[in-house]
């Protein structure tokens, strides 16, 4: 095949034209199709390290989401011409797959404009021997329920791994290309990492364990955000397409880039398989599993209620009263934790929380033609949050009457679910004592006590006070163990992540508590000399 000699010149105009691309489209539409370009250093960085793993094979390359060609000039410039006897890419939006046609013309590399996990190989097409890729970052949301019954059969059919509903495209794209490989064949993807700790990418690692060889799992330091435009900490997965080894070591890097990574480590597949969390493996070993209470045997988690549009739905005081609106249509509600100077939050005798300004969340669960016949105000209120596409958004649209809520009462402790470690190192989680009656948006986790607990707490005043210590005492590396981790250190908890979180100290409070104690790891930092206590 001919490739243009100008590669340095071809890659400066690619490099415009997709700058151009995407200034021509919001950021919502590309979030929601998930197209973050991948950067010319990190394209040429990871042809630099599969160069090290296939030297001397002729190459047939695969790009299944190509955009406008990062990799693809990655390659021509890392590989010699005369090495490359094949390239195809697959891309699904015109707007990007059009003027990749247009510039790679000549090239020898064959654009097609189709979505790629629609496509079925034929016999010529599992010849290809190196799939690189940066597939589209779309969350499980944004894919309708057909679309992902349909992914999840041909995923299984071609894999045997069955992909949870929750997981993001990203995942299909690695499954359905396994066809695509030749025996023997390198694939190297970019995704994001939390793959490698979330519950659905468990089909993704057993994908790497079961069916491939896996070579090498490369994890950027979040702070280090891979992609401007994209809040997401990625990793780049190396493996080939061959029966795995039982017995044999992965290479996890940390940090750097995947040629000079600032941290590295041999893992055994025996330990990717046993350890419930990988992206703590490149720099940590699991020296012991111990069984210990966590937050979930004294409390059940449950996340804060999702309004579907909080300046609709939470209304100031006076707000509420300038609209002669019913008072029995609204309960309290915490503001966002930015908003929240104090982490204890006091009431008054009627169980108002005492903060400025008070907030109070919509709630009614009558029918709409009750509302404007008894509350014709407040149907009022509701008719322009219609007009305004309020009932439209998605969480509005999955509930009846769309302006009812979830039935969420106060909880005496919360969390925010969502931080950064701040300038003098405090956690970026707050656990917050709630002595109001104030119910708490999506922002924070609510801690409802199981039913032993919540008696001991009645009968004993100060026991509250001990309990909120415990929780505050949690380590924040023991959260972060639990948890995941976005570019710009961006630290988040689910529900069940919080409730995984080892908790000794509450298990002192509670020694009468009958626990399960779980199973939870305990992990060595190897780059120094502490250790992530459980």
């Amino acid at each position: 095949m001919s490739f243009d000699d100008s590669i340095t010149g071809l890659e400066l105009l690619r490099t415009k034209i997709q700058k151009e691309l995407d200034d021509t489209k919001s950021t919502s539409d590309r979030n929601v199709m998930g197209q973050f370009a991948t950067p010319r250093a990190l394209a040429l960085d990871i042809l630099q390290q599969a160069s090290n793993y296939c030297p001397e094979d002729e190459i047939r390359f695969l790009d299944p989401a190509i955009g406008t060609g990062a990799f693809f000039s990655a390659l021509r410039s890392v590989f010699p011409s005369d090495r490359v006897i094949e390239a195809r890419g697959y891309e699904v939006d015109p707007h990007y797959g059009e003027p990749a046609k247009k510039l790679w013309s000549g090239s020898g590399l064959d654009i097609r404009l189709e979505d790629f996990t629609q496509v079925d190989p034929n016999t010529n097409d599992s010849s290809f021997n190196l799939i690189i890729c940066n597939p589209p970052y779309v969350r499980h949301h944004h894919l309708h329920n057909e679309v992902k019954k349909s992914l999840y059969t041909r995923a299984r059919t071609e894999t045997g791994i069955e992909i949870s509903g929750l997981a993001g495209l990203y995942c299909y794209f690695i499954a359905l290309s396994h066809r695509w490989m030749a025996p023997g064949a390198l694939a190297c993807w970019l995704i994001p990492s939390e793959f490698m700790d979330v519950n659905y990418g468990v089909a993704v690692k057993q994908y790497l364990l079961d069916r491939v060889s896996l070579l090498h799992i490369h994890r950027f330091d979040p702070a280090d955000v891979q992609f401007g435009d994209a809040l997401v900490s990625s990793t780049v997965v190396w493996f080939r397409n061959e029966k795995p080894a039982n017995h044999c070591n992965i290479r996890m890097t940390y940090g750097g880039s995947a040629t000079s990574p600032g941290t590295e480590r041999l893992v055994s597949v025996r330990e990717l398989r046993v350890a419930r969390k990988w992206s703590r493996l490149p720099y940590s070993s699991s020296r012991q599993t111990v069984e210990v209470p966590t937050v979930g045997d004294f409390f059940q988690v449950k996340r804060g209620i999702a309004t579907g549009d909080n300046s609709f739905f939470i209304l100031k005081k006076e707000e509420i009263d300038r609209r002669n609106l019913p008072w029995t249509m609204f309960r309290p509600i915490l503001p966002s934790p930015r908003n929240l100077e104090s982490d204890e939050v006091e009431s008054d005798e009627s169980g108002m929380p005492m903060l400025e300004p008070s907030l109070f969340l919509l709630d009614c669960q009558q029918p709409l033609e009750i509302v404007e016949r008894e509350y014709p105000e407040l149907w009022q209120y509701l008719e322009e949050g219609r007009e305004r596409g309020v009932s439209d958004r998605y969480v509005c649209s999955h509930r009846s009457p769309w302006y009812a809520q979830e039935n969420r009462p106060a909880a005496p402790f919360v969390c925010t679910y969502l931080g950064r470690v701040s300038k003098n190192g405090n956690s970026p989680f707050r656990f917050i004592l709630n002595h109001s009656l104030a119910t708490a948006p999506n922002v924070y986790l609510m801690l409802y006590p199981n039913d032993s607990v919540a008696e001991t707490l009645t009968q004993d005043d100060s026991v509250q006070r001990k309990t909120w210590r415990a929780l505050r005492n949690i380590s924040p590396q023991a959260l972060f163990d639990e948890g995941r981790v976005y570019g710009g250190g961006l630290h988040k908890l689910e529900p069940r992540e919080l409730a995984n979180v080892p908790a000794l100290a509450l298990g002192e409070v509670f020694s009468d508590v009958a626990a399960k104690p779980k199973q939870v790891d305990l992990f060595e930092d190897l780059n120094s000399d502490e250790t992530s206590q459980v």
